[in-house]
C-alpha cells in the first residue's frame, strides 16, 4: 500500500511540475496487455464514457500501458515521432545508447501516461487474474471506476 501511494504521489507531483494532469486527457490509446486486458479496458472505458478511447494514436492525448520504461519509450517514439527516411550510406548513423532493461515487467501495473511530457498521470496495481475473461472483465470494471474517480477528482485547467 505504502509503494502504491509513493507512486500516486510521485505522478501527481511530476504531473504538477510539467502542466500535465488528468483533466486535459480526453482521448487515450490503449497498448497491448497480458490476457487481452487493454480490450476489456477499452470497453469498460467506452461504456464509463469520461474518455474516448481511440484507435489511431496521433488522435490520443495519453497512453495506456503495463509497462514503463525504456520499452515504453521505443513504443512511445514509434507511434509519436515522424518516421526519418534513412540513408543506405548511413548504415550507423545512429549512437546506441545503452539502457538498463528490466529483468521482468511489473505484472498488474497499469499507467496512464501523457503524450506529451511522458510523465505518468495516473497508475495501479491490478495484477491479470488467470481464470478466464469475467475475471479480466471484472478487473477491468473495477480499473475503470477508478480512473473515472481519479479524473471526477481532478480540477480542470
Amino acid at each position: 500500500m505504502a509503494f502504491k501511494r509513493t507512486l500516486l504521489i510521485a505522478g501527481l507531483l511530476c504531473s504538477l511540475a510539467f502542466g500535465a494532469n488528468l483533466s486535459t486527457v480526453k482521448n487515450v490509446y490503449l497498448l497491448p496487455m497480458p490476457g487481452g486486458m487493454d480490450h476489456y479496458l477499452a470497453v469498460q472505458l467506452t461504456k464509463a464514457g469520461f474518455v474516448q478511447v481511440v484507435t489511431d494514436p496521433s488522435h490520443a492525448d495519453a497512453v495506456i500501458t503495463d509497462h514503463i520504461g525504456a520499452s515504453l519509450e521505443d513504443s512511445m517514439n514509434e507511434l509519436f515521432l515522424p518516421k526519418k527516411e534513412k540513408d543506405p550510406k548511413d548504415k550507423d548513423s545512429e549512437p546506441a545508447h545503452a539502457r538498463m532493461q528490466p529483468l521482468s515487467r511489473g505484472k498488474g501495473s497499469i499507467f496512464v501516461v501523457d503524450r506529451g511530457s511522458r510523465v505518468v498521470l495516473w497508475s495501479t496495481f491490478a495484477p491479470t487474474p488467470s481464470g478466464g475473461s469475467a475475471q479480466v472483465n471484472k478487473l477491468a470494471i473495477k480499473v475503470t471506476a477508478e480512473m473515472q474517480k481519479a479524473w471526477a477528482g481532478t480540477p480542470a485547467k
